[in-house]
């Protein structure tokens, strides 16, 4: 029975579970998802220290400081980055200090080298009055220790893996990334880089736009293998594939012909179907089913834009389920030329968004055939329509999945 685009994400949404969480070193973190809230084992800074190169002084003693009436001090100490001053800082004296050392007692301000007569002396002109306090990063204004420092569910990103350094943090608990196996099914394909014998035979585009599609994610596929229209030769790549996998996604054999063995066998192996047959254009003929403990299968079409459309729009956001991930959120832009909507399904079409004037503009390719590969040249999203009986006007706001990897700004500079 064929169902809703939104009753598909719905199923799929209450069918995928996260992943168990194990303990990953800092090298192993990115990409992957915190498991565990972290609070900052000591404050930021952990202690008051010097913000430029300069020296420190007491405010008090330079009141009266300009270019024309220069104040002299004496030159006490020199404090470097990584030591530990000794010496206070008294009236009529200062100390030269490195960005990043920690602050002499007594002294309240630094004033940059570059406002005095410089280092290397053993008294130093001062010729400008900063505020006090100016200069000086104190202990704990960035965070206090205790304090929330990442959220449960945050992705480490680099930045997010370098506040975990800085705190020395040399590990933590984090979602384990998905092993995706990946099989392409057709006995016409070959691989790119190998000739074509007959009039007869393709390449297979499917098997390097999904392994590109989850190494886009963050995800390297655990396995990618190719089956001929052979029912037996399929079998024995599919049970592979599921006994190696937390998910398999496979490309071709899925629809009604005489060769489409795809769904049969996975019945064959244990998965029970959840849906088959969406109502959208294109990617109709699009499975998704659950083995007997839960991982989750997905039979994508074999056009190759029908394949890219459900694995941007459906096995995308099932990985980002079982990593602890949010679901990307899709994008609302206004049409800049009318859009062919389909009377009876959703449609989904290759095509370009971008922002101009303060609000995002889009429009779809050239090319509208789910076999014509070339409309994802040059494409930064996926645009979707709900069914409508008349084509969709400029201006009329619609919604768009972003692919990976890509922004607005590139899209302004193509068109």
């Amino acid at each position: 029975m064929m169902i809703s685009v939104a009753d598909a994400r719905m199923i799929i949404r209450e069918s995928v579970s996260v992943l168990p969480a194990h303990y990953q070193p800092l090298s192993l973190l990115q990409g992957r998802v915190l498991a565990e809230e972290l609070t900052a084992p000591f404050p930021m800074p952990r202690f008051t220290n010097a913000a430029m190169d300069g020296f420190a002084l007491r405010h008090a003693d330079i009141a009266a400081a300009s270019s024309e009436t220069p104040v002299i001090l004496q030159v006490i100490a020199e404090v470097a980055a990584g030591a530990v001053p000794v010496e206070r800082v008294r009236q009529g004296t200062c100390a030269q200090i490195m960005t990043g050392a920690p602050m002499p007692d007594g002294a309240d301000t630094v004033i940059p080298f570059e406002q005095t007569s410089g280092f290397g002396t053993s008294e130093v002109s001062i010729f400008s009055m900063p505020k006090k306090g100016a200069n000086i990063r104190y202990a704990g204004e960035e965070i206090a220790r205790g304090a929330s420092l990442l959220p449960r569910g945050t992705v480490l990103t680099p930045g997010a893996i370098a506040v975990l350094a800085a705190f020395g943090i040399g590990g933590t608990m984090a979602y384990d990334l998905p092993k995706i196996s990946l099989v392409t099914v057709g006995s016409e394909l070959r691989l790119p880089g190998e000739l074509l014998e007959g009039d007869a035979e393709i390449y297979n585009c499917n098997r390097s736009m999904m392994e590109a599609l989850s190494r886009a994610w963050g995800i390297e596929p655990a396995m990618t293998l190719h089956a001929p229209d052979d029912r037996d030769a399929l079998r024995g790549t599919l049970f592979r594939a599921l006994a190696g996998s937390d998910m398999l996604v496979t490309a071709g054999g899925i629809s009604t012909g005489e060769y489409d063995y795809v769904q049969e066998l996975l019945r064959e192996a244990g998965v029970t179907p959840r849906f088959w047959t969406v109502a959208q254009k294109p990617g109709k003929p699009l499975y998704f089913g659950l083995t007997g403990d839960g991982r989750p299968v997905f039979a994508l079409p074999g056009n190759p834009v029908s394949a890219i459309t459900c694995f941007i729009e459906y096995v995308v956001p099932a990985l980002c389920l079982m990593q602890g991930r949010k679901v990307p959120a899709a994008v609302t832009a206004e049409l800049e030329e009318p859009f062919p909507a389909d009377r009876k399904r959703h449609r989904f079409l290759p095509g370009t968004v971008r922002e101009e004037g303060g609000k995002l503009l889009c429009r779809v390719s050239g090319k509208v055939e789910s076999h014509m590969i070339t409309s994802l040249t040059g494409a930064n999203a996926i645009i979707g329509s709900p069914p409508s009986t008349e084509p969709l006007l400029p201006g009329t706001p619609v919604t768009c999945t972003l692919l990976p990897r890509q922004d607005f700004s590139l899209a302004a500079a193509r068109l």
